[in-house]
């Protein structure tokens, strides 16, 4: 069975990333970073992270929620210390700024062969991606399929087969953290709600045994994706 397990890799240590990259990566599809917080960011580590990601055969998502207008989205993206068009496969976008937002980033992403992701909804408590704003960023992706291939969402938010539904907030146990964050389990996401991909960061790097609980996400988000199917 397929993978349908992002890693969210929330780590400091450059090391620490390129282990976890080398260690999870035959039971993940993506690899979801925040370069920002990495204490020490060179264009030569992500060099390594590609080289990891072809060889386990998984995505690199950086989560960069890009939310400025046009010509500032485009100049993060595209350059910067980071160069995050350079070795990211996927990116990520809030579109309270309106249409500019992914004009500017298709502009250096899509030339490259790259996707991106539009945030349609977020898991931590009194989100106000929700109502007509979910439904703006839906048709923003509607009128764009050429560079957005789906959504971070908490359901499926768009019936069109060919968008993908990424769900971040997932644990084995429904509960959450003391920051807002609130946690659902990947039976509820994937078999109820219709997520594609879920997004596990501290579920798996909290683990005594890394390995052993990717594989687990691995495992149950498939199993609730059979479940889903047998169920239509």
């Amino acid at each position: 069975p397929g993978p349908k397990l992002c890693l969210s890799a929330d780590v400091t240590d450059p090391k620490e990333l390129l282990q976890l990259a080398d260690s999870l990566g035959p039971s993940i599809c993506m690899l979801k970073t925040h370069v920002d917080i990495l204490n020490d960011f060179t264009l030569d580590l992500m060099k390594e992270l590609r080289m990891l990601a072809e060889r386990h055969e998984f995505l690199i998502f950086e989560d960069r929620k890009f939310a400025d207008i046009g010509n500032t989205v485009k100049h993060q993206y595209e350059g910067g210390m980071f160069r995050i068009a350079s070795w990211s496969d996927v990116v990520n976008a809030h579109v309270v700024p309106g249409l500019g937002v992914l004009t500017g980033l298709k502009e250096v992403g899509l030339p490259l062969q790259r996707g991106c992701l539009l945030i349609a909804e977020m898991s931590s408590q009194g989100s106000l991606a929700t109502g007509d704003y979910t439904k703006a960023a839906v048709k923003m992706a509607e009128e764009h399929p050429d560079f957005v291939f789906g959504f971070i969402s908490c359901s499926r938010v768009s019936s069109k087969p060919e968008f993908l539904h990424l769900t971040p907030g997932v644990q084995m146990q429904a509960g959450g953290d003391n920051l807002g964050q609130q946690y659902l389990t990947p039976q509820e996401l994937v078999g109820k709600r219709g997520s594609d991909i879920i997004i596990v960061g501290r579920g798996i790097l909290s683990a005594p045994n890394r390995v052993e609980a990717a594989e687990a996400y691995r495992k149950a988000a498939w199993e609730a994706y059979i479940s889903r199917l047998e169920g239509l």
